[in-house]
């Protein structure tokens, strides 16, 4: 899926209590390097696995040079090998972006760049370290029809059920697709829970920037934090690389952190950003206030599952890709209103009678 969003079904080799030991030893010691030794034999190449699985096999590869860890040859040769790879495939999303942003300058947008290459280039060593496989843009919504006009100079078009379903209560992106890959054009940041984060008070106050001498727009550090802890949270925090975003995010300051706390509460789902920024402390060691984990925190219920489902052995082997259904009953069990997951439930199920009574073409 798009920015190796976690889908079920997608589970990859058994790791190994080592490997996973070391890959959560150099997310959580950096900037630092960890205290033990390098791992070796099978636990080396599940190091090597488990950072692609979560997106930072380029990036374990720099902190491992920096830890002086000299691994097993095979695991080296392998962990350089993905790290070239998944360099090539950002270098590729970077040429995208570029053209999409000449494109839309044309008609005088300059979109918020949302995750992706963008967040890699302010916050990681290399911004190729970070794996990415598409483009995300936020444009204000009366923007999107000439924004989509623009874009098919790159020769993207929309996905025709996306085009269908633009402007739906649920829907918050369109998805072009062309030669050159992949873009979601947001309109509203996020959707999820059967609610939404809208965009455009975010464009409002969104900071001027520039990508290869190209004007772009940044997202306020403290929205941000919220919008990355959303995004993760939603996705069941199945991905490392989020949560390692959220601490990089800290680190990189300083984050006014009583204003992430105001906009979290003026979202629909304060609580999702407390599932990510918890799990990034515990796992991670990312420098969050006590207190901000306290004033977003879900109903002491939730707070016990959600440490439970997003255990460090749990997110490390990605467990509920295993399981639709496990997924499913996280995602409502977690859930900030259930009168709005039930609203959801309702009308996915509506839309989905509509499309079948439509038919193809």
């Amino acid at each position: 899926m798009p920015d190796g969003h976690a889908a079920p079904g997608t589970r990859e080799q058994t790791l190994t209590p080592g490997g996973a030991s070391a890959f959560l030893a150099l997310l959580r010691a950096w900037p630092d390097a960890p205290a033990g030794a390098a791992p070796e034999g099978v636990d080396a190449e599940a190091l090597v696995r488990t950072a692609v699985r979560h997106g930072l096999v380029g990036f374990v590869t720099h902190a491992v040079k920096r830890a002086g860890w000299a691994l097993p040859e095979p695991a080296r040769a392998s962990l350089r090998r993905e790290a070239l790879g998944n360099a090539a495939r950002a270098l590729r999303v970077k040429t995208l972006l570029l053209r999409c942003l000449d494109a839309l300058a044309t008609v005088g947008q300059v979109p918020v760049l949302l995750k992706g290459y963008g967040l890699a280039l302010r916050l990681y060593p290399d911004p190729l370290q970070r794996a990415t496989t598409d483009v995300d843009l936020l444009v204000a919504r009366a923007d999107v029809g000439a924004a989509v006009q623009a874009l098919a100079l790159v020769g993207l078009s929309v996905r025709r059920d996306d085009g269908a379903r633009h402007g739906e209560e649920d829907a918050h992106h369109l998805e072009l697709t062309g030669p050159a890959g992949l873009v979601e054009l947001h309109y509203r940041a996020l959707a999820g829970w059967g609610e939404a984060l809208e965009g455009d008070a975010l464009l409002a106050r969104a900071e001027a920037g520039a990508v290869e001498g190209r004007a772009v727009r940044w997202l306020r550090p403290e929205d941000e934090a919220v919008y990355l802890s959303l995004h993760a949270s939603n996705h069941a925090l199945q991905r490392l690389a989020w949560l390692f975003d959220l601490k990089l995010l800290a680190l990189a300051g300083p984050l006014d952190w009583r204003a992430v706390v105001e906009r979290a509460r003026g979202t629909a789902f304060p609580h999702a950003a407390w599932y990510a920024w918890d799990a990034a402390r515990r796992l991670l060691g990312a420098p969050v206030p006590e207190a901000v984990l306290a004033a977003l925190a879900p109903p002491r219920w939730q707070q016990v599952l959600a440490r439970r489902f997003f255990s460090a052995e749990r997110l490390v082997g990605a467990a509920l890709l295993d399981s639709r259904s496990a997924w499913m009953a996280v995602k409502v069990l977690l859930a900030p209103r259930m009168d709005s997951v039930a609203r959801y439930g309702l009308r996915r199920v509506r839309n989905a009678v509509r499309a079948r009574l439509r038919g193809p073409g």
